[in-house]
């Protein structure tokens, strides 16, 4: 069996050499009238259930069928070893001329890395002790035809894999394929998708769907995707949020919902940002901002507890302790403590002064040339000297009305509302209200969103005239409450970047 360097394009050998050699094999296979793309293979071990099979006996003697993807390959003489991976695991491979027939010699000869195989035979421990196969059958199920991003390989061990980490987001399937860590993230991230969906259902809350288009971009301020239906002949954005549909839920009678959402938002991309992303929402009738704590902070230290088996995650070279309670710490208090700002005496007034919060910003070193109302230089504050101290969990309460329009007031204080967002490791992980249910009330704060806007606030929430009519109807006190899915795997799996924890984020077009 002849080995060919499995190599990148752009090392010694061209990628065309290399595919021109593989069509060869593919071609030779072809006229022995061997079918590389078979309709079916009965496969009936995992790698996973073979390999425990040499924990129940020292050195099992089992005929097994499996099958997966060559990862390496060492050829000598007539004989070799290759190893095979599955979803499960992998496991090594051995055969020679004398164990095959001669079809299937002919596949064992032509085998590339990244051929998918299918492999019948006998468990056994080689000299060396490892577990390994010896295989009688062999047939190929799909020839690969482009190489795996692999550019060395000595003894079976592989070096510099896929290093190019744009090319692992585009290509994620090559990133799948050759590197189990990116795999297991996925495997995690499903893992607490599925207990955060089961943690909710055990606590009584129904499950639903709501619209992904819908006719006004509200329910969160956020800039939209907007897309145009031909039959209806209207304009329709892409969800930035499901919140004022669940909340109809809330009013027709359901008591306790929840979705696990995707939403898009044409905004920036970074490192916790991406276009398209999945939330979880839950509204709860009979609840308030408090409820929503503490079932935060028991959804999150629960899920770790199960998916990680630990109260604890290390984030970098940080351990963060999710057992609760969680500090809660008011917004305004949080800024006066971390800077030196105290912006609480303006919230005397209705209208407080803009020039007077650029100076106070200023000071402490926040650019305000792009801001255009008081509150959004508080905001900035907030976010550019108080966010990333907050690495602990931790729930910042009682935000300004405001920048909290769906949010009901404070009954000390109509300036601030119960409203709160937990932070970990430097991050804003959700958001949560006791929701406002006074219609008028709540048309009230839209046409201040509107005035936002006209003053040049790019991002606030759109008047929904329907929602006012939902609210005559009477909505119960509801306590509802967001967690954004994408960074909470990141916490869990120690992901830099909310591309890792995507499998196929957006990217920019790739020039040609």
């Amino acid at each position: 069996m002849s080995e060919i360097k499995n190599d990148l394009p752009g090392d010694s050998v061209s990628e065309s050499d290399i595919l021109n050699q593989r069509l060869s094999k593919y071609n030779a296979l072809k006229e022995r009238e061997i079918n590389v793309y078979p309709n079916r293979f009965i496969r009936e071990f995992t790698v996973t259930e073979i390999l425990s099979l040499f924990e129940s006996s020292e050195d099992p003697q089992k005929k097994v069928t499996a099958a997966g993807r060559v990862m390496s390959k060492r050829p000598m003489g007539k004989a070799g070893f290759i190893n095979i991976q599955d979803f499960s695991g992998q496991i090594q491979v051995y055969s020679n001329n004398t164990l095959l027939n001669d079809d299937d010699y002919f596949v064992f000869s032509q085998i590339d890395i990244g051929d998918i195989v299918g492999i019948g035979g006998e468990t056994f421990k080689t000299k060396t002790g490892e577990s390994s196969i010896r295989v009688d059958k062999l047939t190929m199920l799909s020839k690969n035809l482009f190489p795996l991003p692999i550019s060395k390989e000595k003894d079976g061990i592989r070096f510099d894999e896929f290093a190019d980490v744009e090319q692992r987001y585009r290509r994620r399937y090559l990133d799948l394929a050759v590197n189990p860590e990116v795999k297991n993230t996925f495997i995690i991230r499903s893992k607490i998708v599925s207990h955060i969906r089961n943690f909710l259902v055990a606590k009584g809350f129904f499950e639903v769907e709501t619209p992904m288009m819908h006719s006004i971009a509200s329910g969160a301020a956020a800039r939209p995707f907007k897309t145009h239906h031909n039959t209806l002949d209207m304009d329709l954005f892409l969800r930035i949020a499901p919140e004022l549909h669940l909340k109809r839920l809330i009013t027709g009678g359901f008591e306790k919902v929840f979705e696990l959402n995707r939403n898009f938002r044409n905004e920036g991309i970074s490192i916790k940002h991406n276009p398209e992303f999945t939330m979880m929402e839950i509204y709860q009738a009979y609840a308030d901002y408090e409820d929503m704590m503490n079932l935060t902070e028991e959804l999150i230290a629960d899920t770790a507890r199960v998916v990680l088996n630990s109260d604890q995650l290390i984030y970098g070279e940080t351990t963060i302790s999710l057992k609760p309670p969680w500090p809660r710490k008011p917004y305004f208090e949080i800024i006066l403590e971390k800077t030196g700002l105290d912006f609480k005496p303006f919230l005397k007034s209705e209208h407080p002064s803009f020039e007077e919060a650029k100076k106070m910003a200023q000071s402490a070193g926040v650019g305000t040339k792009d801001l255009h109302t008081f509150w959004e230089v508080v905001d900035a504050v907030f976010s550019d000297k108080v966010e990333a101290s907050l690495i602990q969990p931790v729930f910042i309460t009682d935000f300004p009305r405001a920048m909290s329009p769906l949010a009901k007031s404070k009954p000390e204080n109509n300036l601030l509302v119960e409203r709160f967002e937990p932070y970990i490791n430097g991050w804003e992980i959700g958001n949560a209200f006791t929701e406002l249910n006074d219609p008028f009330d709540q048309k009230e704060r839209f046409l201040q969103q509107m005035q936002m806007k006209k003053e040049g606030q790019a991002e606030v929430i759109e008047m929904d005239e329907d929602f006012i009519d939902v609210l005559k109807v009477g909505m119960p006190p509801t306590g509802g409450l967001g967690i954004g899915i994408d960074r909470l795997v990141m916490l869990m799996t120690n992901s830099p970047s909310i591309k890792d924890v995507i499998l196929f984020p957006l990217l920019k077009k790739k020039e040609l």
